[in-house]
């Protein structure tokens, strides 16, 4: 009976031990994520790292400054994934900088807006107003269109999205004075600017509400943000778990619960 109780003690721990050892290797399974300033790692933190977790995964953040340096640390192996741009600028990187990286799921997204300190309204904006706009060109774009929209500038016929500038302008009848900046410093520039057309993720991450803008984008889908990893991964397990947690209806249930996320351009796979 003494050996076969020992026997049976001896199985019982070691089974034990298999299945900590187990568990130990789920949690050993690091995944590195990289953000600029805005509202998609606390989305991510609230929404998908506790999916994540259940299926093993340590989420390790990493948090970079400027637009180029997420797509850089993905390119060389430093981070798995990213998540603050969208398509065409992460199209125009690519060809830029000679990347290749590729979108796995797209995510809600705050829309760029106008915003003022010195005006309440667009009627109340004079002739010869500055408005700072991003210097990258496919931002610009978008904050050319958003004047375009409200009858301020006209653009010529067929812009590249990749390459529009101020001299893509056909008119300018409210004569405004256009001054490209740094996207991340356009909420700063509101102090010293009569409008400043700023990107949701800045305009969130600076405090700015979508509901104080003079003017949203109509956002159309090249321009809702993605998760992008190096191409070669995108089929890899951790980015099919990471895009079946975005798809999720619990996903779902967390983001529209929150009422500040209320005014995102939500992506198509979101229940209507």
């Amino acid at each position: 009976m003494r050996p076969l109780a020992l026997s049976r003690r001896l199985a019982l721990a070691g089974g034990i031990a298999l299945a900590l050892g187990l568990a130990s290797a789920a949690q050993a399974a690091d995944l590195r994520v990289g953000f600029m300033p805005g509202p998609y790692r606390d989305a991510f933190t609230k929404g998908i790292e506790p999916q994540l977790a259940k299926l093993g995964y340590t989420v390790k953040y990493v948090e970079f400054s400027q637009g180029v340096q997420p797509n850089d640390a993905v390119e060389r192996g430093q981070i798995d994934a990213n998540i603050f741009q969208h398509t065409l600028y992460l199209n125009a990187t690519n060809q830029q900088q000679n990347f290749d990286l590729v979108p796995i799921v797209h995510v809600p997204t705050p829309p760029m807006g106008l915003y003022s300190q010195r005006h309440k309204s667009l009627a109340s904006v004079p002739d010869g107003a500055t408005v700072t706009l991003p210097a990258d060109p496919v931002n610009a774009a978008r904050a050319l269109n958003i004047l375009a929209a409200i009858g301020w500038v006209q653009l010529k016929t067929g812009v590249n999205p990749l390459s529009v500038s101020e001299r893509d302008i056909a008119s300018n009848p409210k004569r405004l004075k256009l001054v490209p900046l740094d996207a991340a410093q356009a909420p700063r520039s509101l102090a010293d600017a009569d409008l400043a057309a700023v990107q949701g993720n800045f305009a969130v991450a600076s405090g700015l509400e979508l509901t104080e803008a003079l003017k949203l984008e109509d956002m159309t889908l090249p321009y809702v943000n993605v998760v992008a990893v190096k191409r070669g991964n995108e089929n890899a397990k951790f980015a099919k778990d990471i895009v079946a947690a975005y798809q999720s209806a619990e996903f779902q249930r967390v983001f529209l619960a929150n009422p500040v996320w209320a005014g995102y351009r939500l992506p198509d796979y979101f229940s209507k």
